[in-house]
């Protein structure tokens, strides 16, 4: 399972909801079968559907892009 808190903490690099977004995306397609949104990602771009918008990235991965 991979949670949220771990993919921000492991990549600081990243700055933006859509950095975050990307990251989702891989993580989906590397296996994960589940993603916990544990916290609140803290981006000033961070939209209020933010759940809806990284578990449709984690679903579909990179296929759709």
């Amino acid at each position: 399972m991979a949670q949220l808190s771990d993919l921000i903490i492991s990549h600081p690099d990243v700055t933006t909801f859509s950095e975050l977004e990307e990251l989702v995306k891989h993580a989906g397609e590397s296996g994960h079968m589940f993603i916990e949104f544990d916290v609140k990602p803290d981006f000033r771009d961070t939209p209020r559907n933010w759940q809806w918008i990284l578990e449709a990235a984690f679903t579909r991965g990179l296929s759709y892009d």
